[in-house]
C-alpha cells in the first residue's frame, strides 16, 4: 500500500470517526496551542464550523462551569509532555453547556520534539445525567424506610437499599448476585411461590404477607409487593420488590391469639378453646369411626394446699402440674385446664386401655414431683372412651364420674368409666 493511499485512508477514518478529534499546535505560551484541525464530529459537538475553529485556542470552549483545576492539570500535562485524561464542562457556540471526556496525547516529530497535541473527545452529557439520575434514585431508595430489592429477569439481585440491610441483617455486598431464595423461611409452600411466579410472568404484581428468615436465623414478617419492570421495548427486564416490616404487628396479633386460647397460669389451652378442640376431635372420631378417649384429672387435696400455704403456692403447684402434663402426653393429645385444679386430656386414636396407660404415666409423674413447701403431690384420673352414640357432654360426664370414683377409692389412682363403646 502506498504512503499516499495510507494517508487517504487515515484521513477518511478521522473524518468519519464517531469521536470528536481536535489537533492543535504545540506552542504553550499565551494564548496557548492553536487549533489546526477539527473533524466533523468535533464541529457537530461544539457547534462551530471548521473554518471558525482554525487558528483559535480551545479556550473559546470554556465558560463559567468549566473546572479550573482540571484545566490547570491539563496545562501541566502539556508542559511535561504527558498524556492527559479528564472531564469538564464546555460550551457550544450557542452558549449551551455540555460535558466532555478528553484524552490528549503529544505528537512528536522525527527528532522526538512535540509538534502537536491530539485530543480525542466524547460528549458524556447524557451519560452523566443518567448516572446522576441513578445516584438520585439510589439516594431516594436508601432514604425510604421500606425495604427495596431489585432483581434481573432471572431473579438475581442487582440492588438492595439500606432498609433491606436493616431488615434482613444481610449487607448489600453479600446479596448482590444471589437470589431472594436465601431469605426463604420454609413457612410458605411450593404453591405460594408458584402463584408468585405465575403473576410475575403475566406481567402482574404479586402482593402478600411473607414470613422470611434473617441472616441470624430469626423470622420476620413483611407486607411485600413485587412488580415487573419493563425495558424500552416493553419486555420484562427486572422485578422490583418493596416491603414493609410487619413483624411487630404480627407478633402482637399472635400474642393476642395465644391469650385468646391459652390459660395464663399454666400455659395450657383454656376451657373455651378446649371445648372447640373437643368438638373437633369428636367430629373426626365419628366421621372416620376412630377411637377417642377423654381423661379427666384432678389434683388431690388442692384446697388444703391453698388453705395451708396460700394461693401463691397453689398457683405455683398448678403451673408445675401444667408442665408435667405437657411432658407426659403425645403430640397428638390436647391438654386443657378445665377449671380450678381440674384438667382434661383428649387422646385421639386411643381406646380406653391405651388412654388408661397414659393416665397411669401421668399419675406416676405427678407422684414423683417434690415441692419445697407441699412436698408430695398426687392426682386422681378418670378415663372414658367415646361410644358410637354419645355426644361430647356425655363423654365428659362419664370421664368425670370415673374421676370421682378414683377419689372415692382413696385418690392417687386411675379409674376407667363403665360401659363398652358401641
Amino acid at each position: 500500500m502506498t504512503t499516499a493511499l495510507s494517508l487517504q485512508m487515515l484521513e477518511a477514518a478521522v473524518e468519519q470517526c464517531y469521536d470528536a478529534i481536535l489537533v492543535t499546535g504545540a506552542e504553550l505560551d499565551a494564548p496557548g496551542p492553536r487549533i489546526v484541525y477539527a473533524n466533523p464530529a468535533f464541529c457537530r459537538m461544539s457547534g462551530y464550523a471548521h473554518e471558525e475553529l482554525l487558528g483559535r485556542s480551545p479556550r473559546l470552549l470554556q465558560g463559567p462551569e468549566t473546572d479550573t483545576a482540571t484545566i490547570e492539570r491539563l496545562r501541566q500535562c502539556l508542559r511535561e509532555g504527558r498524556r492527559f485524561e479528564g472531564t469538564t464542562v464546555n460550551y457550544r457556540k450557542d452558549g449551551s453547556r455540555y460535558c466532555v471526556e478528553w484524552h490528549i496525547s503529544p505528537v512528536r516529530d522525527a527528532q522526538g520534539r512535540i509538534s502537536h497535541f491530539l485530543s480525542v473527545q466524547r460528549e458524556i452529557t447524557a451519560r452523566l445525567q443518567a448516572e446522576q439520575q441513578r445516584e438520585l434514585l439510589a439516594s431516594a431508595l436508601n432514604a425510604t424506610a421500606d425495604s427495596v430489592l431489585i432483581t434481573d429477569r432471572a431473579g438475581t439481585i442487582v440492588f438492595a437499599n439500606r432498609a433491606f440491610e436493616a431488615q434482613t441483617g444481610y449487607p448489600v455486598a453479600e446479596v448482590l448476585g444471589k437470589t431472594p431464595r436465601l431469605l426463604q423461611s420454609g413457612q410458605h409452600g411450593a404453591d405460594f411461590y408458584q402463584q408468585l411466579w405465575r403473576n410475575l410472568e403475566r406481567g402482574e404484581s404479586f402482593r402478600s404477607t411473607f414470613t422470611n428468615r434473617r441472616r441470624d436465623g430469626s423470622l420476620f414478617h413483611l407486607e411485600q409487593t413485587i412488580t415487573p419492570a419493563r425495558d424500552a421495548d416493553g419486555r420484562i427486564s427486572h422485578f422490583v420488590s418493596v416491603s414493609k416490616d410487619l413483624t411487630e404487628r404480627v407478633e402482637k396479633e399472635q400474642a393476642l391469639q395465644v391469650l385468646a386460647f391459652t390459660d395464663k397460669l399454666t400455659g395450657l389451652y383454656n376451657r373455651s378453646f378446649g371445648e372447640q378442640q373437643l368438638t373437633h376431635e369428636w367430629n373426626h372420631a365419628r366421621r372416620y369411626r376412630r377411637p377417642l378417649s377423654a381423661i379427666m384429672a384432678d389434683l388431690d387435696h388442692f384446697k388444703a394446699v391453698n388453705d395451708t400455704y396460700g394461693h401463691a403456692c397453689g398457683d405455683r403447684i398448678l403451673a408445675l402440674l401444667g408442665d408435667t402434663l405437657r411432658r407426659c402426653v403425645r403430640k397428638s393429645d390436647t391438654v386443657i385446664r378445665w377449671g380450678g385444679e381440674e384438667f382434661l386430656i383428649l387422646a385421639p386414636e386411643s381406646d380406653a386401655e391405651t388412654a388408661a396407660q397414659l393416665a397411669e404415666r401421668i399419675r406416676c409423674a405427678v407422684a414423683a414431683l417434690r415441692d419445697p413447701q407441699v412436698q408430695r403431690l398426687t392426682i386422681s384420673l378418670g378415663v372414658a372412651q367415646l361410644s358410637g352414640s354419645e355426644e361430647t357432654a356425655q363423654l365428659i360426664e362419664r370421664a368425670d364420674r370415673a374421676l370421682y370414683a378414683a377419689k372415692a377409692a382413696g385418690r392417687n389412682r386411675v379409674e376407667i368409666a363403665d360401659g363398652v363403646p358401641a
